[in-house]
């Protein structure tokens, strides 16, 4: 059962991704009306919401969009910080919704990125414990109790799980931003509205996903756990 719950999400995982990028691809087609680039937009944004000290950057590579709070920048792929079309707008005021809750102190942010290290460390845990599954699993079992590596697991999987829920309320919260400043400033009419909001919902579908990846893997760890002590 639990094969199948993973190879279902899977199939969903990649059809949203799939999804996402057709979208994507297809606003990035249709020029933004009021003529602004990504990075104009993002720049824009941080001024309005009085935010002088976060820079906006042109990175590599596709769909690489990101706020780094560590440093304070909006990293725009090239596609959104050149593009001047309604999922270039989308991207680019999403990622300034981090800023802004960087900025207001929104608690989830805050909470977020207080478990990153953590998060971190509960990856590398996990990459260890299947590394050594795969190429050393008698000597790890025979040197430690089933029990105490499957609590090991289900801490780590725990972690991660809170981490990508808590990651949840952080993106939508930064589209609704988002949405709310590019309709409210003009930056999009009516129709290319439409068109930011779906690329966003999208986006936001690829965390649910992987939220309920990772909660279904901790389920079937948990069930583990107590069928072995039955």
């Amino acid at each position: 059962m639990f094969i199948l719950i993973v190879i279902i999400l899977m199939i969903v995982s990649f059809a949203v991704s799939a999804r996402l990028r057709n979208r994507f691809k297809k606003y990035s087609k249709i020029g933004l009306k009021s003529g602004l680039s990504g990075g104009e937009i993002a720049e824009l944004m941080l001024r309005d919401n009085g935010i002088h000290d976060v820079k906006v950057m042109s990175v590599q590579g596709s769909l690489t969009d990101h706020y780094n709070p560590s440093n304070k920048t909006v990293n725009l792929s090239e596609e959104v910080f050149y593009g001047r079309s309604a999922a270039a707008a989308a991207v680019a005021a999403h990622e300034c919704g981090h800023a802004v809750q960087h900025a207001t102190g929104y608690a989830a942010l805050q909470l977020r990125s207080a478990l990153v290290p953590i998060q971190n460390v509960s990856g590398r845990i996990l990459n260890i414990v299947v590394f050594a599954s795969i190429f050393g699993g008698a000597f790890l079992f025979a040197s430690f109790p089933v029990d105490y590596v499957l609590l090991l697991i289900i801490g780590c999987y725990a972690i991660l799980t809170a981490f990508t829920f808590i990651t949840l309320p952080v993106e939508f919260n930064a589209s609704s931003r988002a949405l709310a400043w590019v309709r409210d400033r003009n930056i999009v009419d009516a129709s290319e509205y439409d068109m930011a909001k779906d690329a966003l919902k999208w986006a936001a579908m690829t965390y649910l996903v992987a939220a309920i990846g990772a909660l279904v893997s901790l389920l079937y760890y948990l069930m583990i756990f107590l069928g072995s002590r039955d």
